[in-house]
């Protein structure tokens, strides 16, 4: 195996169709993974992570670029790279017709593994997501949380090389957010590397060693979420909606963002008093917090990772 986990070259995807315009899903994106990394793709829905995790994964093909996966073309030759990934889809489900043991069990004995092998990664997977105890239900019976952590526990237990886990903890709640976070975590101490996509800014800041941004098919910037913060400047967000008339009057506060109506700054500990009384004599209300990813997002991108095209 090569230096890098993964390697993206210019990778482009355009979409076309009869009697329609064609869509440009990636413009060019380039980044590269290093063994043993946790890796988010950080953006948008619609920003083109999915279709970059569809390419590097063999399930796409690029209109023009590489992506090679430790040193293996995964689109001139996608059969040397399926040993070495598995996949989380983000429209992926358990067979209906299996219960979560089965599914894991079924899945491992697929990919080579010997019975009691599987049969001991199945029980460890299912574990560690908190599915014992429906582990004998069938996935039809299962509620949307329960069916995505089977996805994931099915995935983990392979403990492949590299994985790939497109909006992983979609639909979970808190707590099952935080296992599935921790088996990742868990993961790249034994050696296996991870590209996950999510539009969940907090997500991203926990678990990711590094991130990328990417918006319209492109990567804007990449860095860790520490770096990322740091380069907007201040370590206060003072927000207030209603706001945006202060755009100007603002300016020498910080860094300054207006989305959706509520106007952002980015201040230090010493301007919070006077930006707050500029606020009520304003009449409007003001919150404030630490800076967080959020607010790095909202510089490169200039909208919320929530805002819909």
């Amino acid at each position: 195996m090569t230096a890098e986990a993964l390697l993206a070259r210019d990778v482009r995807k355009t979409y076309t169709a009869r009697r329609a315009p064609s869509v440009e899903a990636l413009a060019g994106v380039s980044l590269v993974v290093h063994p043993g990394e946790r890796v988010a793709l950080l953006g948008r829905n619609g920003a083109g992570k999915t279709t970059f995790l569809k390419i590097a994964s063999t399930l796409l093909a690029p209109t023009a670029g590489t992506v090679e996966v430790f040193g293996h073309d995964a689109g001139g030759h996608p059969d040397e790279v399926r040993p070495m990934i598995a996949v989380v889809p983000q429209e992926g489900k358990p067979f209906f017709h299996l219960t979560p043991r089965e599914q894991v069990y079924t899945y491992l004995r697929a990919r080579g593994f010997a019975r009691e092998e599987a049969k001991s990664r199945t029980e460890d997977s299912l574990g560690q997501m908190g599915l014992l105890e429906v582990a004998n239900r069938l996935s039809i019976t299962l509620s949307g949380g329960q069916r995505q952590r089977t996805m994931v526990a099915t995935v983990i237990a392979t403990e492949a090389p590299l994985l790939f886990l497109d909006e992983p903890t979609i639909g979970m709640d808190p707590f099952a957010r935080r296992a599935v976070w921790e088996s990742l975590r868990t993961l790249t101490r034994r050696g296996s590397t991870i590209l996950l996509t999510t539009h969940y800014l907090d997500e991203a800041e926990a678990l990711s060693q590094r991130l990328y941004i990417i918006e319209r098919g492109r990567v804007l910037v990449d860095g860790t979420a520490a770096t990322l913060k740091q380069e907007i400047g201040g370590s206060l967000r003072v927000s207030i909606p209603g706001g945006g008339r202060l755009t100007e009057t603002v300016q020498t506060f910080g860094s300054v963002l207006v989305d959706g109506g509520t106007l952002h700054v980015i201040t230090s500990p010493e301007r919070l008093p006077e930006l707050m009384a500029l606020a009520v004599r304003e009449h409007l209300s003001a919150t404030v917090g630490p800076v967080t990813l959020e607010e790095a997002f909202l510089k490169v991108v200039g909208r919320s990772i929530d805002t819909e095209e």
